[in-house]
């Protein structure tokens, strides 16, 4: 793995946000690749439940100024950028006023997903996207974690199916236990093809529930990981039955060899 670029993208990222399955092991994946001479991009939404003056972020004018749409809109992207202390790696954060200001990640005060999730999901995929595209910095190997995340391989197999940076790129996603309850709107699927994204890839997601988003996800990633001991059977059975290459979950304490050889095959 050495000298291989990993980009890493999740919903959530310890020590930005408290300690999750997901924000812990994107974490520690990252690291993991880092520890053994990788090169590694780690980017998450910039959640306004974030201490930016505790974590020293700050933002990158050159990377910031551009505008997603987003469902007809003109949204501004903002990009944010820090460093993990003593790791020596960076964290870019994808940020939006209207989309991120406000003090919690995905849920209300009574615990209700916002209404803007769906589109908040896209604007973090298509951000992160043209935010590399901006670094010119092409990775062997795309590790989404986390549902806020799922739509990015989407994007990239379709939306930017044309663009030669991520050409060779192999897109992986971790599936975990944790989801949300209920649906990411009603008009999730109208949104995204509002870019041109043709209907047969998204009837899948008619109903936007946590396991239609994972299987989603999964049919356009050239590998799965398992990140949970108690992915629910319905997602189990889908991953069995498709073609997506999938490698079986493993504890933190030994994941360090199985992640680093999927990522080989994958790339071989």
């Amino acid at each position: 793995m050495k000298d291989k670029r990993i980009l890493f993208v999740s919903s959530e990222v310890v020590p930005y946000l408290p300690e999750t399955e997901i924000s812990s092991n994107s974490f520690q994946a990252a690291k993991m690749v880092n520890s053994i001479g990788g090169q590694t991009r780690i980017f998450m939404p910039r959640f306004g439940n974030i201490n930016e003056r505790r974590h020293q972020l700050h933002e990158v004018i050159r990377l910031s100024g551009m505008n997603l749409v987003i469902n007809d809109l003109d949204m501004p992207l903002i990009i944010k950028v820090a460093s993990i202390p003593k790791e020596r790696m960076q964290v870019y954060f994808i940020d939006n006023e209207e989309y991120f200001k406000r003090k919690a990640t995905f849920t209300d005060e009574d615990g209700l997903l916002f209404k803007d999730n769906d589109e908040r999901a896209i604007f973090f995929a298509k951000g992160v996207i043209e935010t590399v595209k901006k670094l010119n910095w092409a990775p062997d190997v795309i590790h989404v974690h986390g549902w806020m995340a799922s739509l990015l391989p989407l994007y990239l197999k379709k939306y930017f199916a044309d663009e030669p940076l991520f050409t060779d790129s192999k897109v992986v996603t971790s599936i975990y236990s944790e989801g949300f309850d209920g649906e990411l709107g009603e008009n999730l699927s109208e949104k995204i093809k509002f870019d041109n994204i043709d209907d047969s890839a998204l009837k899948i997601i008619e109903k936007a529930t946590y396991n239609n988003m994972m299987k989603l996800a999964a049919d356009s990633s050239d590998g799965v990981i398992i990140g949970s001991e108690d992915v629910n059977s319905e997602l189990m059975e889908y991953l069995t039955n498709g073609e997506t290459p999938t490698l079986d979950y493993k504890s933190p304490d030994e994941f360090e060899s199985a992640y680093t050889e999927f990522y080989k095959s994958l790339m071989a």
